[in-house]
């Protein structure tokens, strides 16, 4: 059998069992050019008909698919859909090279925040690393990012697009980890899918009122380090915001009232309690009139 038809057979099954794939080429690209022009956009093969949309050509009809590969003669493979459809599918991809390990990086988060990962589908890629499948919550949109989350771990979400097992590219096959003989695709677990989220907005913001020259917009930048604070370094930046802070009180440019109300409305309006904010922020003031 050649690549070409063991991809189409295996993207069938794989479509079969609810995924939605499309062809691609040996380096793990859409096999298939676009049909536009450069700078035309469209959302994909059901908005013009036309194949070479890449993800936006993935489907779950055989026929459909079969025309895809039809004109992908050239296909090695074949990509599964990431953050679409009724029960979206989650793909976190865990390198192992370079001497980065991404499934270390993950054990180390799944402890550090709580949660076991689940035996999930996994896929084996040819680098030694690993695909992990998870489905998420309907309608979420969940970004897709590399090396956010920690070094050695790539996230596939919405647009995003996993390859399929049985597929083939340059460096080789990936295939199902031998050790799941009942590969089940799990929910992704909480505590991991927040971590894969964007920080949600403030909910606001008091106006910081002008102390002496220049003092109110240096409030201002320390106010913007806490309310843009990563989800998990809130309180560390909350610390380091406060010192700072607390500095240019000592040194005359910040009244301590202004400081202490700016950062607590700040920290609360990013999810951190008001107690908790109120703590760091006397711990940074000890430190700097120490």
């Amino acid at each position: 059998m050649s690549n070409w038809q063991n991809a189409l057979a295996n993207a069938l099954e794989a479509a079969a069992r609810g995924f939605a794939v499309f062809p691609l080429s040996r380096n793990k690209v859409p096999a298939i050019p676009s049909p536009h022009d450069k700078g035309h956009r469209c959302a994909g093969l059901h908005e013009c008909g036309a194949f070479g949309h890449g993800v936006g050509d993935a489907s779950t009809d055989p026929a459909t698919i079969r025309a895809g590969f039809d004109q992908a003669p050239h296909a090695a493979g074949y990509g599964i859909a990431c953050g679409a459809g009724p029960v979206p599918l989650v793909g976190v991809d865990l390198d192992r090279k370079n001497g980065i390990d991404g499934c270390a990086h993950l054990n180390q988060i799944a402890a550090r925040h709580g949660f076991t990962i689940p035996r999930t589908v996994t896929v084996c890629t040819p680098s030694g690393g690993f695909h992990l499948w998870f489905t998420g919550p309907a309608g979420m949109h969940i970004p897709n990012s590399v090396g956010r989350l920690a070094p050695g771990i790539d996230v596939r979400g919405t647009r995003g697009y996993l390859v399929g097992p049985g597929s083939v590219g340059k460096s080789g096959a990936y295939t199902i980890h031998p050790g799941l003989t009942e590969p089940t695709v799990y929910p992704i677990p909480e505590q991991l899918l927040q971590l894969l989220l964007p920080p949600p907005a403030p909910r606001f913001r008091q106006p910081v009122r002008r102390v002496v020259h220049g003092g109110g917009r240096v409030l201002d930048g320390l106010v913007r380090v806490v309310v843009t604070a990563p989800e998990g370094t809130r309180n560390d930046r909350l610390f380091w915001a406060a010192a700072k802070a607390w500095a240019h009180v000592r040194d005359g440019h910040l009244a301590a009232g202004d400081v202490e109300a700016a950062l607590v409305t700040a920290a609360t309006g990013v999810g951190l309690g008001e107690g908790e904010a109120k703590r760091t922020i006397a711990s940074a003031q000890k430190g700097v009139h120490a």
